[in-house]
C-alpha cells in the first residue's frame, strides 16, 4: 500500500480506503454531498479536530454535524470569534483578550476606552449577522511562540501578546483567521462563518484581566448560540421564565423570607416561608420514619480535633467557622457525618444491629465566598436532610437500591419526575486504599445497573472519602438541580474508631453510606418556589384557602366556618376587610393562595361557600362538609390539582 494511504474506520464499523491523505471534509464528501455540506468538524481517534484536518494514517473518524454532542460547544466557540471580529470592525481601538465557551453560551472580554452601550450591542449583533451571511472561510495556521508574540504586538493586541509570552518558548501555536480577523486559539472551529447565525448577545459585565482585582477592568460581552431558531427561542423564553420565577423576587412579594447584611448568607424566615419549610420537614420526617430511620440531633460546636481525625479539616478547613476558648479550638459543624459516627460509637454494636439508619435535620455552616451567595439557594447557614447508614459490605447494594426507591417517591411527591443520574469516581486527593475504592465504586454502579437506570460517569468527581451517585432533578423549564446524593465510605468509620462485632465474634469496621435527598432545605424550598412560581401545591401552601365575605352581614358566618375548617386541621385564613369583593379576590390571587372561598347571602342560607381557584376557575358552591373533605383529600394525597408549573403566566384580574 502506498505511503500515507489511510484507512478510515467510521462509527458503523465500515472502512473507507484512500490512496492519499484526506481531510475530514474529503471523507464526508466521499459518503455524500449532503453530509459534506452539514459537516462542522470531525473526531479523529477520539480527538475533536477541524473539518480541514488532514488524515495521513489509519484512523477512526466520526463526522461532527449539528446532531453530534460536541457540535453546540463548537458553534458557540466559533460564535465567540465572530463576536470579536464584529467588535474589531466596529471599534478598531478595542483590544481582544479571551473568549471561552461557558454553560449555555460564551463570552469575550475586551479592553475599550468606554463602556459598551445597549445600542453598541445591537450594532455588534447586526454586524455578526452580516459576517455570518458572508460565509467567510475560517482557516487554521501555526506560528512559533515568538513569532506569534511579534504578530499580535504589531496588531496592537497587547493582551494577546501577554498571554502568548506565558507559553513555553518551544511551543508552536495555532491561529485562526476569518477574513480580516485573526485570533490565537487551540480550536477547532466550524469551517466558515456561514455555519453560524443563530445567536443572541445577552449583556455586558465587568471582568478583571486574568481574574485579578489588581488588574485593569475589562468589558465582558455575554452571548449564546444554537443550531436553530426554535432552540434559541426556547432558551430565551426559559430565561424570561427563570427571571419571572426568581425565588428572591417571589419571596419578597409573598413575604416568605429575607436576608440582610448583618447576617450574610443566613435566612430570616417569615411565618409563611417557615410554614413551607415546616411542611417539607414534616413530610421528610414522616417518610424517613416509615423506612426505619432513627432521628438524632448532634451539637453545633465540636472540638477541632474531631474534624482533623475525620479528614475534614485538611479538605474543608478554609470553609469552616472556627471558635477558640482558652486552649481549645472548636468548629461550627460544616457537615454532620463525624458526629453521626460518635452516636454509632456509643454502646457495643452487633452485626444484628445493622443496617443502622440515622437521620438528622442537621444545621450546618460553611464560610462560602460572599460573591457566591445567592438568595436562599447558596447560603452560609443551612439545614440538610442528612442521613447515614451503617452497614456491612454485603448490605451496600440493597441499601443503595432501597434509597433510590425512596428518592424516587420523594421527588414524585414534590412534582419532579425527570431525574439525571451521575456516578462520581475517586478524586486525586482522597483517603483510603484503592482496593476499597474499587469495591465502593462497583457497588454503586451495580445498584444503578440493577435498577436499569441510565447514568453518566464523572471521573475524579467523588468525595475525598468515597465515590457517590449524584441525583439531579429537572424543573418545569428544564433547569437541572443537583440535590440528592448517595456516597459509599469505607474510610471515615475506621478513622473515627467505629466498629461492630460480626457473626464470628470478630470486631469489624462498618461501611458508612452518606445520603441526602433534598440536600439543603433552604435551597430546596427555593427550587420549589421557582418551579411552581410561588403557586405551591395545596399540601405545601402556607395558606391553603382563604375565606372572604361580600358584605359585613356574612362576617360571623365566615369566622364560624373558618374555625370549623381549622378544627379539621386546615390552616385557612379569613379576610373581613371592608373592601370590594373583586379587590379581595384579586389580592389573594396575587398572593398565590390555592382556593378563595366566598360567602354571600346565598352561601350563608345554604351552609356552603363559593369556591374559586387562584387561576380564576369557578368551582361553584360547595357544602362545608364536602369542601372540608375535598381539601383534606388533596392535602393527604399530595395531589396538585392546579398544576401551574409550566404556564408561566401572571395572575389575571379575577374581578
Amino acid at each position: 500500500m502506498p505511503l500515507n494511504a489511510p484507512s478510515v474506520t467510521l462509527p458503523d464499523g465500515s472502512i473507507r480506503e484512500f490512496d492519499h491523505p484526506v481531510t475530514v471534509s474529503d471523507v464526508a464528501l466521499s459518503i455524500g454531498a449532503g453530509l459534506a455540506k452539514a459537516t462542522l468538524a470531525g473526531v479523529v481517534d477520539e480527538q475533536l479536530v477541524d473539518s480541514s484536518h488532514l488524515i495521513k494514517d489509519d484512523a477512526s473518524l466520526s463526522i461532527v454535524t449539528n446532531k453530534h454532542e460536541a457540535s453546540l460547544d463548537l458553534v458557540r466557540h466559533s460564535t465567540a470569534h465572530l463576536l470579536a471580529q464584529a467588535v474589531k470592525q466596529l471599534f478598531p481601538e478595542a483590544q481582544v483578550t479571551i473568549g471561552p465557551v461557558i454553560e449555555n453560551g460564551f463570552y469575550y472580554d475586551f479592553a475599550y476606552e468606554r463602556p459598551f452601550s445597549t445600542e453598541d450591542l445591537e450594532a455588534i449583533e447586526k454586524r455578526m449577522s452580516e459576517l455570518a451571511s458572508s460565509n467567510i472561510a475560517i482557516e487554521r495556521s501555526e506560528l512559533p511562540r515568538d513569532e506569534a508574540v511579534a504578530f499580535f504586538t504589531k496588531l496592537g493586541e497587547d493582551y494577546k501578546a501577554e498571554i502568548i509570552r506565558d507559553i513555553p518558548a518551544n511551543e508552536t501555536l495555532s491561529l485562526y483567521r476569518q477574513g480580516d480577523f485573526t485570533d490565537l486559539c487551540r480550536g477547532p472551529h466550524v469551517p466558515s462563518t456561514g455555519k453560524l447565525g443563530v445567536f443572541k448577545l445577552m449583556k455586558v459585565a465587568g471582568a478583571y484581566w486574568r481574574g485579578d482585582s489588581d488588574n485593569v477592568m475589562l468589558q465582558r460581552i455575554y452571548g449564546t448560540a444554537f443550531h436553530d431558531k426554535k432552540a434559541l427561542k426556547t432558551y430565551l423564553h426559559n430565561l424570561a421564565e427563570a427571571e419571572k420565577r426568581d425565588h428572591r423576587k417571589i419571596g419578597k412579594q409573598l413575604d416568605l423570607f429575607h436576608l440582610q447584611d448583618e447576617a450574610p448568607g443566613m435566612v430570616f424566615w417569615h411565618p409563611r416561608g417557615w410554614s413551607i419549610y415546616q411542611h417539607v420537614e414534616r413530610y421528610m420526617r414522616e417518610q424517613q420514619q416509615r423506612r426505619q430511620y432513627q432521628e438524632i440531633r448532634t451539637p453545633q460546636l465540636v472540638d477541632y480535633s474531631l474534624w482533623e481525625r475525620s479528614g475534614h479539616a485538611d479538605k474543608f478547613g478554609k470553609n469552616m467557622f472556627a471558635v477558640h476558648d482558652d486552649d481549645r479550638a472548636f468548629a461550627i459543624k460544616p457537615m454532620n457525618c463525624p458526629c453521626h459516627v460518635q452516636v454509632f460509637n456509643q454502646g457495643l454494636k452487633s452485626y444484628r444491629d445493622l443496617p443502622l439508619r440515622l437521620s438528622e435535620f442537621g444545621s450546618c455552616h460553611r464560610n462560602e465566598l460572599s460573591g457566591s451567595l445567592h438568595g436562599i439557594m447558596r447560603v452560609r447557614g443551612f439545614t440538610q436532610d442528612d442521613g447515614h447508614i451503617f452497614c456491612t459490605e454485603g448490605q451496600i447494594q440493597s441499601e443503595v437500591a432501597e434509597f433510590i426507591d425512596f428518592l424516587h417517591d420523594v421527588y414524585h411527591d414534590f412534582g419532579f419526575t425527570d431525574i439525571i443520574y451521575r456516578l462520581s469516581t475517586r478524586p486525586a486527593e482522597r483517603v483510603g486504599e484503592d482496593a476499597l475504592w474499587d469495591k465502593a465504586e462497583q457497588a454503586l454502579e451495580d445498584a444503578l445497573v440493577a435498577k436499569e437506570l441510565p447514568f453518566e460517569i464523572l471521573p475524579g468527581e467523588g468525595a475525598f472519602y468515597g465515590p457517590k451517585i449524584e441525583f439531579s432533578l429537572k424543573d418545569c423549564i428544564g433547569r437541572v438541580w443537583q440535590c440528592g446524593t448517595m456516597q459509599v465510605d469505607f474510610s471515615m468509620p475506621g478513622r473515627l474508631d467505629a466498629s461492630y462485632i460480626d457473626e464470628n465474634g470478630e470486631r469489624q469496621v462498618p461501611v458508612m453510606l452518606h445520603r441526602a435527598i433534598l440536600g439543603s432545605f433552604e435551597r430546596f424550598v427555593g427550587i420549589l418556589i421557582e418551579n411552581y412560581e410561588g403557586k405551591m401545591p395545596l399540601w405545601l401552601s402556607p395558606v391553603p384557602a382563604v375565606l372572604i365575605n361580600i358584605t359585613d352581614k356574612q362576617a360571623d358566618y365566615v369566622v364560624d366556618v373558618a374555625k370549623q375548617l381549622q378544627d379539621a386541621g386546615l390552616s385557612v385564613e379569613y379576610d373581613l376587610r371592608n373592601e370590594k369583593i373583586g379587590f379581595k379576590i384579586r389580592d389573594w390571587t396575587l398572593k398565590r393562595v390555592p382556593y378563595i372561598l366566598v360567602a354571600g347571602d346565598r352561601e350563608v342560607e345554604s351552609g356552603a361557600l363559593a369556591v374559586r381557584t387562584r387561576d380564576g376557575q369557578d368551582l361553584g358552591s360547595m357544602p362545608i362538609a364536602e369542601l372540608t373533605s375535598k381539601l383534606q383529600h388533596e392535602i393527604k394525597s399530595r395531589v396538585n390539582v392546579q398544576d401551574n408549573r409550566a404556564q408561566g403566566s401572571d395572575a389575571t384580574d379575577p374581578a
